[in-house]
């Protein structure tokens, strides 16, 4: 029988709380005067505010005010010889600065809402004076938000604390001492001889606590001193320990309020690692750092001292820790590009890590995007937080498309909020799944979101903990010395191949569905402007005598408008789980970076059709292909329609007072639509009944079932999450209300307006001569909430995988649910399409902004529209527009021309008025050929430094393939460069053009400098 002294571990506990409870001791009240504005003002117009007097239990301010808190008073003479300190909570979070208004300390209400298995959340003692000498002055500023670490109200918004207190200082070692032991020892078996040690040792020093004097501490720390001397043997496991402070740069608070949040953090670091020499401490995301940087630069020299010192790191390679589902391919590379040199030119540091701990899946094309950007080892955690399997491995290698591999940890605690006191480190080394082949893991340890990062109560259960019998060790010390230690065992690690998909979170692939319309527009528009920059550029050297004009090429502002796409990108705004002011503030600048950038192309494309030779027309309009392959497209300009033929990556001058005949026949009534290639029969409701191929003579939809029904699901999940059993309750319909068919040159139009409740829907379904594209082109005024909009398409397919666009390449998942991990896929995330074909024939469906598909068995399901009521109550109760296209094609989406046909939906012709002239240009020209189909130029801009230019490519279908680049201008030199834009090798031109060897979904990016001008004719 264990042998319990006749006390309880309930007893223990109370004396562990009444040690707790005894280190401070109130000797005066602080004066409180604070400034209340409603947002954020300088040091230097702290009293601009509302004046209000304080005493505790007084309300200052409502959620999110701001306040500038003067608090002032004497140490009470009676305190000489002891240690001072303040504590204070004003119910939100608050930063103590110094004289110049540098942040030196953060601080966090003690109620603030938080899990305390991780510890206690607050912060509210600010070190004063370590031995005061009586009657000195207490006269402190401090900048606060009345608002907790997770965007609440607490207890009403009112002072709770202000007092100068004396810390009983061997009081607090004890405290330490004893949690520590405690905790040490709960998590033992009982029949341990080492349990059983320990709590004997813990009851003896609490028979010597009565009156919880100091000298009662130190006797009881004695006692308690020979179990903390015990040593762990020879280790089979090593537990690596870094500091963190997980900041979402946007949640359930505004951005504005992250930069406060990051101050208080960064400030409390630096406070701490003045008393605790073994604390290391790492931080990820440059925009936090800039932040810093712009408001608080001398915080921000005492962060980069600490950097130099090498006790805090830099973190992460990307620029934000960017949601990975839905950002585009170059908008990731762009991530990493900007965050590399950020690092790089303001610490030194060359990023190895990609820092991602909280992103809700990862797409299988980053391994590639991180080798070939120098970056070697990934973290994350949120594959623990998998709903229905558990992931196989903490340390593996992960594999992309392209056969590009990294080495992954993820801490098996399952958390970047440790508590690290020792049922932490118990719960790493029982979880930890790969120990029989690594004997080393990952903790992170402090409180996130503001809180502070670690505080005090970590580094001093870290300082018991270093080779505590019992407990594996401990050290503290920097992530990429952790990888590097692991590194070393690489080849016993498992791999993983293809994406982590994360099994929850589905909801964020749809919610706030006009920042993902956004953010896709301006991936798209930023493509178009980078590539309309470079050709109007390359224009001018056609007209200069000798080398080129001078660039014109506006890289300042296009980085300036590049961050902030990346900032909304973040994984907590661009997948739609913040709270309102985020998304009206994010939309209120989308709609100007959109604006924005639409007329610096505009100028672009003006730029350089001042060089086209026009003279042999009436009425010239160019028309621009940003696309790498020849295009072959219907064009609208004023009333008339054109039959277009555009060259790659180049324009043609079409002649507008021209007139094309349209020579394929079409047909649109109330119901039917047909064009040369298809015939569309509608049923009575307004959806789909039959669509049939007229050139291979089938049925594309499998019948029995209508097709682009516009179904309503319940929807009772918040803006993470999707009920995985939401089909059970049969769906509700928009009802059709009025429909009209028509013609309009080379299209067949059906206009279709519906209604549910209080929204209405308009959708005018197109299919164009001569194409296979049916377009579905929609305007929702959507007013529903705990609701959800979809449309499917049951196709008369059959297929056990579906292939789904992802970032540079196309993934195959599951259409059956055979298996745990197959079900867990019922919604899956993709980009500009989803595919399912047999050998014979198959159908796409396309999107310009949609990314929530389900693909069970031949259905084709699109996610348009979700409205949950948490965490913004408004989401996406609004007006919206989109188009989603189905695309039937002969065998798969190969040699169906899938990946084509997406890119042509979301990247349109660009048509500009011209006049009359001579210019140095041919009136039809191509800057840039590529002979093989498989081959995708995705990027052409200037280079971070210098005036090269720098082309991205990439091979879309999975397969070996060599290709000639050909180059429809002088160039000097071309090198093959990582996607940061260091040389990796040089490439021999041969008569303008360069070869290329591609692996299946492999990227390259080319570093081209231009030669003299070329002479065309």
């Amino acid at each position: 029988m264990p042998y319990y002294f006749g006390k309880t571990i309930k007893y223990l506990k109370t004396i562990r709380d009444r040690i707790q409870a005894s280190i401070y001791e109130l000797i005066s009240e602080l004066k409180v005067t604070v400034w209340v504005t409603p947002e954020p003002v300088a040091f230097d117009r702290r009293t601009s505010g509302a004046k209000k007097i304080l005493t505790p239990g007084k309300k200052w301010g409502k959620l999110w005010d701001c306040g500038w808190f003067h608090f002032t008073g004497r140490v009470p003479p009676s305190a000489a010889g002891e240690k001072i300190v303040i504590l204070i909570d004003i119910c939100g979070e608050a930063c103590i600065v110094d004289e110049s208004g540098c942040p030196v300390r953060g601080l966090t209400t003690l109620s603030s809402t938080y899990s305390y298995s991780l510890g206690r959340p607050g912060k509210r003692v600010v070190q004063f004076l370590p031995e005061a000498r009586g009657d000195e002055a207490v006269d402190l500023w401090a900048e606060g938000g009345c608002n907790d670490l997770f965007g609440e109200l607490r207890d009403k918004g009112t002072l709770k604390e202000a007092n100068i207190a004396i810390c009983h200082e061997e009081i607090r070692r004890l405290y330490y001492d004893f949690f520590v032991l405690f905790d040490l020892m709960e998590y033992l078996p009982e029949d341990r001889a080492r349990h059983q040690r320990i709590l004997a040792a813990l009851n003896r020093a609490a028979n010597l606590l009565s009156d919880y004097t100091e000298e009662e501490a130190r006797r009881a720390r004695d006692i308690l001193a020979a179990e903390l001397k015990k040593r762990t043997g020879d280790p089979s496991l090593t537990i690596s320990a870094i500091g963190h402070a997980h900041i979402d740069l946007a949640w359930l608070w505004p951005l504005r309020e992250t930069v406060r949040k990051g101050a208080r953090s960064f400030s409390t670091v630096l406070d701490l690692m003045e008393r605790y020499p073994d604390y290391t401490f790492g931080a990820s995301q440059p925009q936090l750092y800039e932040w810093i940087k712009e408001r608080h630069p001398l915080l921000y020299r005492k962060i980069k001292s600490r950097i130099e010192e090498g006790r805090w790191e830099p973190q992460g390679a990307m620029w934000v820790e960017a949601d990975t589902n839905i950002s585009g391919g170059e908008a990731l590379i762009r991530q990493i590009l900007f965050g590399k040199r950020f690092f790089r030119s303001e610490f030194g540091k060359d990023m190895k890590i990609l820092w991602l701990p909280d992103v809700f899946g990862y797409s299988a094309s980053l391994p590639q995007l991180l080798k070939k950007s120098g970056i070697a080892y990934f973290m994350t955690i949120k594959l623990s937080w998998n709903n229905f399997n558990i992931h196989p491995h903490h340390t593996f290698i992960w594999r992309g498309i392209d056969g590009s591999e990294v080495l992954v940890h993820m801490p098996p605690e399952g958390n970047y909020n440790s508590s690290a006191a020792p049922r932490a480190i118990i719960q790493a080394e029982k979880a930890f799944q790969d120990k029989a082949v690594s004997d080393r893991c990952l903790i992170l340890f402090g409180i996130g979101d503001g809180g502070g990062g670690p505080g005090a109560e970590h580094l001093e259960y870290l300082e018991r903990e270093k080779n505590l019998a019992g407990l594996s060790p401990v050290i503290q010390e920097p992530a990429e010395k952790f990888f590097k230690r692991i590194e070393k065992d690489r080849s016993k690690y498992k791999t993983w191949s293809g994406e982590l998909y994360l099994e929850r979170h589905q909801g964020t692939y749809t919610t706030q569905a006009r920042n993902k319309w956004y953010n896709r527009k301006l991936e798209i528009t930023l493509r178009e402007l980078e590539i309309a920059c470079v050709l109007s550029d390359l224009a001018s050297g056609f007209a200069a005598s000798s080398g080129f004009a001078g660039s014109e090429y506006p890289k300042g502002e296009l980085n300036k408008i590049w961050k902030e796409v990346l900032l909304y990108q973040f994984h907590d705004i661009l997948p739609g789980s913040s709270i309102s002011r985020v998304y009206e503030e994010s939309l209120a600048s989308y709609q100007q970076l959109l604006k924005r950038t639409k007329e610096l192309t505009g100028q672009a494309y003006d730029r350089l059709g001042n060089h086209i030779n026009t003279s042999g027309f009436t009425e010239p309009v160019i028309v621009i292909n940003s696309l790498s392959w020849e295009r072959k497209e219907w064009i609208k300009i004023g009333e008339k329609w054109f039959k277009g033929i555009i060259p790659p990556l180049g324009y043609s001058t079409v002649e507008a007072s021209s007139k094309q005949d349209i020579s394929v026949e079409l047909s649109a009534n109330e119901k039917s639509l047909e064009n040369d290639l298809l015939r569309i029969d509608f049923a009575e409701d307004g959806s789909i009944q039959s669509i049939f191929d007229k050139e291979y003579r089938r049925e594309i939809l499998n019948s029995g079932r209508p097709a682009n029904r516009l179904a309503v699901y319940e929807d009772n999940g918040d803006a993470w999450d999707i009920p995985i059993n939401y089909e059970e309750k049969p769906p509700s319909g928009f009802t059709l209300i009025s429909k009209k068919a028509g013609i309009d040159g080379p299209l067949a139009i059906m206009r279709q307006e519906y209604r549910f409740a209080d929204s209405r829907l308009i959708q005018e379904i197109t299919v164009r001569a001569g194409s296979r594209r049916i377009d579905f082109a929609t305007e929702v005024d959507w007013k529903e909430s705990g609701k959800m909009l979809r449309t499917s398409f049951p196709l008369a397919i059959l297929a056990t995988t579906a292939t789904c666009d992802i970032q540079f390449g196309s993934i195959q998942r599951p259409t059956h649910r055979n298996t745990s991990w197959d079900m867990a896929k019922y919604e899956i995330c993709a980009h500009k399409w989803v595919d399912i074909s047999q050998v014979d024939y198959g159908v796409a469906l396309l999107n310009d902004s949609k990314y929530g598909y389900k693909a069970i068995d031949n259905i084709l399901d699109l996610n348009l529209l979700r409205s949950p009521g948490h965490p913004d109550p408004a989401a996406d109760r609004a007006h919206h527009q989109f188009v989603y296209s189905l695309f039937p094609h002969q065998g798969n989406h190969i040699s169906g021309g899938v990946v084509r046909a997406g890119y042509e939906l979301n990247v349109p012709l660009s048509i500009i008025p011209a006049r009359i002239q001579k210019g140095s240009c041919p009136p039809d020209f191509s800057f840039l050929k590529n002979e093989a189909e498989n081959i995708v130029v995705e990027t052409i801009k200037k280079a971070e430094e210098g005036e090269d230019i720098i082309v991205r490519l990439y091979e879309t279908h999975g397969a070996f393939t060599q290709t000639s680049l050909l180059f429809n201008f002088r160039i000097k030199s071309v090198y093959l460069v990582t996607m940061t834009e260091e040389d990796v090798k040089r490439l021999k031109p041969v008569k303008g053009a360069v070869k290329l060897d591609f692996k299946p979904f492999e990227i390259h990016t080319l570093k081209i400098s231009k030669g003299p001008p070329l002479v065309n004719s």
